[in-house]
């Protein structure tokens, strides 16, 4: 048995994916300098994340406090971008409602990919469990995503677990079969005959072989689904279907501010300024990502 590890592990070293393509001839800082487009968005991100962090510190008003004296008031001095209908401080509520954003998107991101590569993989490699899973995750798109998480977030409650839940559930059977198409096309490679040919177990080949190789694709749709968890977040605390409305977020403050977009129209245009150039940045890092860890395109750069 040992022998048998051994040579499996000789046999398929040079197979062991794009991750180990990646850790071998980039690196993170190298990728960065020859990647100028993931650099600007991970500089995005992390301005991003350094607001919904230290949201406290870099407010002086609270986000919440009703002054109705001081409504509608236009972007000044006191009031950096301005005041919405009910005289609360709009600078105030976007900056705090980056926390509610980025925080649904990771959350979602995470769970998401874990999930699509856990079915992802059981599908491409079991062709009984392939038929049972890909049907249920072909129902569940067959309902436009954004209804279908209106309707959970509707059974389940407002709140911002009920969110994450919502939109993962829609996520999920998207990765599930991106991942299982992978899986479908590694499983016929030579490495996994080689793996089957001399009796590594398939619980190893999977987890030792095959979805080291889909890491990459991973990480790249990761990405993908972190930018559409905020911008579902966004649109379901739009409609008001989301985050409850005494929760500040990028969605909610544009919800809340649509009616007077005319007159004051700063209420949606900062928190919808912010929610862009967080997808701009989530999006910039998913196509460095892309061109890193694809090979064809790194050896021709």
């Amino acid at each position: 048995m040992g022998n048998r590890r051994l040579l499996s592990d000789e046999v398929l070293a040079p197979e062991t994916g794009l991750v180990s393509y990646w850790t071998r001839t980039l690196g993170a800082r190298r990728a960065l300098r020859k990647n100028p487009t993931m650099a600007g968005g991970f500089v995005i991100l992390m301005v991003m994340a350094v607001f919904a962090i230290f949201s406290a510190q870099l407010t002086t008003k609270s986000a919440t406090r009703l002054a109705t004296l001081e409504r509608l008031e236009a972007p000044s001095s006191e009031h950096w971008f301005g005041t919405d209908q009910l005289g609360r401080d709009v600078y105030s509520r976007t900056v705090y409602g980056s926390r509610v954003s980025l925080l649904v998107g990771a959350v979602v991101a995470t769970v998401s990919i874990i999930g699509g590569a856990f079915f992802g993989v059981i599908t491409g490699y079991n062709r009984t469990l392939d038929k049972i899973i890909m049907r249920f995750a072909d129902g569940l798109m067959s309902f436009p995503s954004l209804l279908l998480a209106i309707a959970m977030v509707a059974i389940l409650g407002t709140t911002i677990t009920n969110v994450i839940i919502a939109i993962s559930v829609v996520q999920i059977p998207s990765i599930t079969r991106v991942v299982r198409s992978s899986v479908l096309s590694l499983r016929e490679r030579e490495f996994v005959e080689a793996a089957r040919a001399i009796g590594a177990h398939p619980i190893r080949i999977v987890f030792r072989h095959v979805l080291p190789n889909t890491i990459a694709t991973l990480l790249v749709y990761g990405t993908l689904t972190f930018a559409l968890a905020i911008l579902s977040e966004a649109s379901l605390s739009f409609l008001g279907a989301g985050i409850p409305l005494e929760t500040p977020t990028w969605g909610n403050g544009m919800g809340e501010g649509r009616n007077f977009a005319r007159q004051a129209f700063w209420v949606i245009f900062y928190p919808g300024l912010f929610l862009s150039i967080t997808i701009l940045g989530i999006n910039l890092i998913g196509d460095g990502l892309r061109d890193a860890l694809d090979p064809r395109i790194s050896r021709r750069a």
